[in-house]
């Protein structure tokens, strides 16, 4: 472990400034604090809004960029006016992480800075990331990738440095929560977007919500299946969903899965 930290800080280090892509999540938290830690002033973070991210998490990197004092940019971005990304094909992220990538390299440009850094993991090739070759291809720095860091090793050191949300659930776009192939529109960002955050304040954390037409395909942690199936836990999720707009709600029994719908049918059918 201190081989990687010592890797990250002198690969931070080589930075005359950086730009960090801050989504407010643990890997980019720890980014962003030791390149602050490192480069004082020379550090800006830049988060995107837009319908795609629930608004919370837009709120929670406000709040944690302005408790770390480090100067903060929430750039509108608009990915939902692009036809191939609401297309949704299996290359949606490369499509969506593009356009994302372009404006911050657009606005680092303005400010005079060189180098944009992401929070991308070991952990993270692990699944399906049409977004990494984006990165690369506009030259966007991964320094805990290259670093050796894993999602335990960040969420350790995460904890050492007392950032906040070292704990905090994997949270990703709204729009991977549509099978590829289904146009994705605002409604249904919308829908997602109320029915996880329903299950959240029920006390279930790191839940997903898959939308499938009228059907919400609810993914909870295994550790939290009695509670879900307590009879009256169980009505007010079937009657707060249908609230939302879902006429059918199932539990995957298989519980979360980070990254479930990048899924392939069995026998290519």
């Amino acid at each position: 472990m201190q081989k990687k930290i010592e890797h990250l800080f002198s690969g931070i280090r080589r930075f005359e400034s950086l730009m960090v892509a801050f989504s407010g999540g643990v890997d980019s938290t720890l980014l962003l604090s030791v390149a602050h830690e490192l480069l004082g002033s020379r550090v800006v973070a830049i988060t995107s809004s837009s319908k795609v991210h629930p608004q919370d998490e837009i709120e929670a990197a406000v709040k944690i960029a302005g408790e770390m004092g480090i100067r903060h940019i929430v750039m509108e971005t608009d990915e939902m006016s692009i036809p191939e990304f609401t297309a949704n094909p299996h290359n949606r992220c490369y499509i969506c992480k593009k356009h994302l990538f372009e404006a911050f390299r657009k606005k680092a440009s303005e400010l005079g800075i060189a180098d944009i850094a992401h929070g991308a993991n070991v952990d993270d090739l692990q699944d399906v990331r049409p977004g990494f070759a984006a990165a690369e291809e506009m030259g966007i720095h991964a320094p805990l990738l290259d670093s050796g860091f894993t999602k335990e090793d960040i969420r350790l050191l995460s904890k050492e440095r007392g950032l906040p949300n070292w704990e905090k659930p994997v949270m990703a776009c709204l729009a991977t929560r549509i099978p590829y192939g289904i146009s994705i529109t605002e409604n249904m960002l919308r829908m997602i977007e109320s029915a996880e955050n329903f299950l959240r304040k029920k006390g279930f954390s790191g839940c997903r919500v898959r939308h499938h037409g009228d059907i919400a395909r609810i993914e909870v942690r295994q550790q939290d299946f009695q509670k879900m199936l307590d009879p009256e836990m169980r009505v007010h999720v079937f009657r707060g969903l249908k609230k939302i707009g879902y006429l059918h709600i199932a539990l995957d029994l298989e519980g979360y899965v980070q990254g479930s719908m990048n899924r392939k049918p069995l026998n290519g059918s």
